[in-house]
């Protein structure tokens, strides 16, 4: 039982740590669409005061030059976030999968063998596993308050509550 406390903890935190990158992952986007906006203003503020000095032709080709540059840069954006975040998701479900193999191969070791010392080493890390998660979670927290300040209103950012693999599984199980 103390394994499956601590796989749970150590599914949490990986959760977390995974929320986290997200966040950033949210405000890198936000952030890049943000300088597109920026960059677009004064490319045109600029197109605006050098009007009378340039010639009808050569207006048309600066805007559509400064078109074309912000679609690649945020199509640039938007691929990188999109692979960074499947990346991510990748990980995570990489990384839940282990600690669960981990907890069902200590608890069928334990089962054939009879010595508890996995079980025992669980229950002495737990509550340090446990800290850890708390300090992530915070962190976790922090990345989506900057997110949301980088985004305003405009970002989605990663759930702090969560439910871990194990209890995902047993509602599984049940239904």
């Amino acid at each position: 039982m103390s394994a499956k406390n601590l796989s749970t903890v150590a599914v949490d935190l990986i959760e977390s740590y995974g929320n986290t990158a997200k966040n950033m992952i949210d405000a890198y986007r936000a952030g890049g669409e943000r300088v597109v906006g920026l960059l677009e203003q004064r490319w045109n503020r600029a197109l605006k005061e050098s009007r009378t000095q340039l010639t009808a032709e050569t207006v048309k080709n600066a805007s559509a030059a400064q078109l074309a540059f912000s679609v690649y840069y945020t199509k640039g954006l938007t691929l990188a976030a999109n692979g960074a975040q499947q990346a991510v998701n990748q990980l995570v479900k990489v990384a839940e999968a282990g600690v669960e193999r981990v907890a069902a191969n200590a608890n069928a070791f334990e089962e054939k063998t009879g010595v508890s010392t996995l079980s025992t080493l669980a229950q002495a890390t737990a509550p340090g596993a446990e800290m850890l998660s708390k300090l992530a979670a915070q962190i976790e927290q922090k990345t989506a308050e900057l997110a949301s300040k980088i985004a305003g209103d405009d970002v989605v950012t990663a759930s702090v509550k969560r439910t871990s693999a194990f209890s995902q599984r047993r509602t599984r199980k049940t239904a």
